[in-house]
């Protein structure tokens, strides 16, 4: 490898970890907030959080990794132009076109790498992750329930607290149930109590206990009653979704889909890395500048015109799935005639035009 091609190489790869580190700790943090929402309203385990985040980022990165590769080449060669060096390279003849081979050095691994993820690997982790919840809904872990702490039923359905509770969480000591519904309120203690599934549907046997039921207004009508056993119906936990559900499906079984929401679904994940190849080769004459221009300029611009293509796809998608736009058509109307401009720019970038006839 040339030393010139090596030095490059390595200019654009550490300004693209850079910028890869600190998108991927920015969306972590968006990521870990929707996952504990959905801790809080029974939806996923507690003991699944890890394991929900590492899958749902994996999901994200077809989304995030082309921002950072435009970002990371927007930084680096903008540092060249803000330096003076591709003034310098110019002068002695390497041009942007001579940048294309170290350009493409990382851009190729990292655009295969978004490829994997939007075709392979982010539906993988789609179906393993409803695949993970599906399995915690037969147990009363996928409440949140702890020991010690009183807990909102899936749904909004009433109060659930218990003092003690198995490893598996199928036994429980000394329980608290409150439910509200229709202006009446039903209080149901026990001493003991277990999980039962029968279909779809989850009940709590409970053991030795009472249940008082009355009016929610402060009313007399109440009623006391004093049992051996008790099964108590459980609310419905939010439902995940369908195994046939496009996001859930391989690439592969896509093609053999005729609904439109399996074709939406099939562009959007040739879509990223298509789009990431476009932003990474209008990064470079994006980032031309002189020497004294505002450092973060192109950036921004950069960024927004990231937004506005992402933005384009989805609602494109969308558009797919709800049979507006034609299946044959796709997204190839954004994603071509954006790899035909940034092809453009790139190779027209410091032409030399031609002087005026006299």
């Amino acid at each position: 490898m040339p030393k010139l091609d090596s030095y490059l190489f390595r200019e654009f790869a550490q300004a693209t970890f850079a910028a890869l580190v600190v998108l991927m700790v920015v969306s972590l943090g968006g990521v870990f907030a929707d996952v504990l929402s959905d801790i809080a309203r029974g939806r996923v385990p507690a003991g699944l959080m890890l394991s929900q985040l590492g899958l749902q980022l994996l999901r994200y990165l077809p989304l995030i990794l082309p921002l950072g590769l435009m970002l990371g080449l927007l930084l680096s060669v903008g540092r060249l132009y803000r330096d003076s060096e591709m003034p310098v390279l110019i002068a002695s003849g390497v041009g942007p076109k001579r940048l294309l081979r170290p350009v493409l050095m990382l851009v190729v691994p990292v655009v295969a790498f978004i490829a994997a993820c939007s075709l392979w690997l982010g539906p993988w982790a789609q179906d393993y992750s409803q695949r993970l919840i599906q399995a915690g809904q037969r147990t009363l872990l996928v409440s949140g329930l702890e020991a010690g702490r009183f807990t909102e039923l899936p749904g909004g359905g009433g109060v659930v607290y218990a003092n003690a509770m198995s490893n598996d969480g199928t036994q429980l000591g000394r329980i608290f149930i409150y439910r509200g519904e229709e202006g009446r309120m039903d209080i149901t203690t026990a001493l003991t109590g277990s999980l039962n599934v029968e279909g779809t549907d989850r009940f709590l046997t409970l053991d030795d206990g009472f249940r008082v039921e009355g009016p929610a207004d402060g009313g007399k009508d109440f009623r006391l009653m004093r049992y051996v056993r008790n099964d108590v119906r459980l609310p419905d936990a939010d439902q995940v979704t369908d195994e046939d559900d496009p996001e859930r499906l391989s690439t592969l079984a896509l093609f053999g889909d005729p609904r439109p929401e399996a074709k939406a679904q099939l562009h959007f994940r040739f879509a990223p890395p298509l789009l990431a190849l476009a932003f990474a080769l209008l990064a470079v004459p994006l980032a031309r500048s002189p020497p004294r221009q505002a450092r973060y300029g192109r950036i921004t611009f950069g960024f927004v015109a990231y937004v506005f293509g992402m933005v384009l796809m989805l609602s494109g998608t969308d558009s797919l799935a709800d049979g507006k736009i034609p299946a044959a058509l796709g997204l190839w109307w954004l994603v071509l005639p954006l790899l035909a401009f940034g092809a453009w720019m790139y190779f027209s970038d410091g032409r030399m035009k031609r002087p005026a006839k006299a």
